[in-house]
């Protein structure tokens, strides 16, 4: 007998810039999600560099899942995805100090002394992946108290294992590390030895869909249940492109947030010179899948020049607004490199910016924030059109998921440059492919990927960008 009871299941989904505890409802014909609470957290200058203040992290996950739980007493169970690459040392069973960001300068240090023990060509051989200065390999060479430590938990990992006890490494996210095989999914221990890093460090791996362990005691009692956490597709990224709706091999996609995640789903790695040289990475995904993608720096570049005219006017700026003004810019505006290296740490952004333009700055900030728009979309479509010269696929359309969905002009741009039909949504993919992995788990909806982005597709249709409408 088919079940079509309709499930409950708490969905964490934490970005690089704030969290969220969701409530996901999964069923025949349904997925939904109810906000239950979403909270900022970011970056933390200490003495020795730059962190992530987890321990405000966990407290904010704890009392959201205690509130979800509240709402909705018939929760079945909890997923939790995040950022890539970071991580937590343990020793004996407890956190050796706050994790490191990502943006930490250390990491140029771990690059130059894994690069002199195994050069970049073998490293793409070995783990598929694009270079990226905060890959997970490069910060753990970086890293003094890696002598100190028995386990590295990725964030997702770590949480879990403050929740549960259990330590264990969730494929999609580890796959971030530089340290999986890329041929076979599992650690390559010979790698971590010659760039220094002991393979103690490394717990089992699991797929996602895994039951991790149940809640402690002690967390249970906080959260007024005794629930079991479920290892979903952890890396965001991977959860989701789970919930992105792609209808043939003939789908590009976009995972657009503070980052934009660039690239086509695979089923065999691409390892050429030409995908070595072109930066694009190999991530895994759910059910055995790659990720082809390239990143781009996303909506990063208008955060932070929004935050920095905030600092400058003492006031906050309608966002909406200063995008409505930028749409009606009819003036050709000026395209710079989204990802310029200088571009990556916080600071003074539209500085930065304009040093860039290959001429003076638009003078009004409407203006400038269509330079902003256009020089992502143009990244994007240079993305989506080497992604399908290294795959050797013909594209017909873009699908774009995640909070750049809700920026028309940047769909619309994106359309443009590419010469590609956008599809946006939806926003909340990352969530979704949470709760879809969970709702599998449970039984609560059965079958392939392909099965649940049919399920995706018919609960939250698209808009559709037409390019030159």
């Amino acid at each position: 007998m088919n079940d079509t009871r309709v499930r409950a299941v708490a969905a964490v989904d934490l970005g690089a810039t704030s969290g969220r505890v969701m409530i996901g409802r999964i069923g025949p014909g349904v997925l939904d999600l109810e906000p239950v609470s979403r909270f900022p957290h970011g970056a933390v200058e200490r003495a020795d560099g730059l962190h992530w203040d987890f321990a405000a992290l966990y407290e904010h996950v704890v009392d959201g899942l205690a509130e979800a739980v509240r709402r909705e007493p018939s929760i079945e169970s909890i997923g939790i995805d995040s950022w890539a690459v970071d991580y937590g040392l343990l020793r004996d069973g407890e956190l050796l100090g706050e994790p490191f960001h990502y943006r930490d300068r250390r990491t140029a240090r771990g690059v130059a002394e894994v690069h002199g023990e195994v050069p970049f060509a073998e490293l793409y051989e070995r783990n598929g992946l694009q270079f990226l200065p905060f890959t997970t390999l490069y910060q753990f060479r970086a890293d003094p108290r890696l002598t100190e430590a028995d386990t590295a938990l990725l964030i997702p990992d770590l949480l879990a294992y403050l929740l549960t006890g259990r330590r264990v490494a969730e494929r999609t996210n580890a796959s971030t590390t530089g340290l999986l095989g890329v041929r076979s999914g599992e650690w390559d221990t010979e790698l971590a030895v010659r760039a220094g890093i002991p393979p103690r460090l490394l717990p089992e791996l699991v797929d996602a869909g895994t039951v991790v362990g149940t809640l402690t005691p002690r967390v249970a009692a906080r959260i007024g249940a005794s629930l079991p956490v479920v290892a979903v597709a952890s890396h965001d990224t991977a959860s989701a492109v789970v919930a992105v709706p792609l209808e043939s091999s003939s789908s590009a996609f976009i995972s657009c947030g503070t980052w934009g995640l660039v690239g086509v789903e695979l089923r065999a790695p691409v390892l050429t010179d030409d995908a070595r040289e072109a930066n694009f990475t190999h991530e895994r995904g759910a059910d055995g899948r790659y990720r082809f993608l390239h990143n781009v720096t996303g909506l990063w570049l208008l955060s932070e020049t929004v935050r920095a005219w905030e600092a400058e006017d003492g006031a906050p700026i309608a966002l909406p607004e200063l995008l409505a003004a930028a749409s009606a810019v009819t003036d050709q505006v000026p395209v710079f490199d989204a990802n310029d290296p200088s571009l990556s740490a916080p600071g003074d952004m539209p500085a930065r910016i304009a040093a860039l333009l290959p001429q003076p700055a638009p003078s009004t900030r409407a203006a400038f924030v269509r330079s902003i728009i256009e020089s992502i979309a143009a990244a994007f479509a240079e993305a989506v059109h080497t992604a399908a010269e290294l795959s050797g696929r013909s594209l017909d359309r873009i699908h774009l998921v995640g909070g750049g969905a809700l920026n028309d002009l940047l769909c619309q741009a994106t359309a443009d440059r590419s010469g590609l039909p956008v599809l946006a949504g939806p926003v909340e993919a990352t969530a979704l492919g949470n709760v879809l992995i969970q709702g599998r788990a449970l039984g609560a909806t059965r079958g392939t990927l392909e099965d649940l982005r049919a399920l995706v597709a018919a609960t939250h249709p698209p808009k559709v960008f037409a390019p030159g409408a």
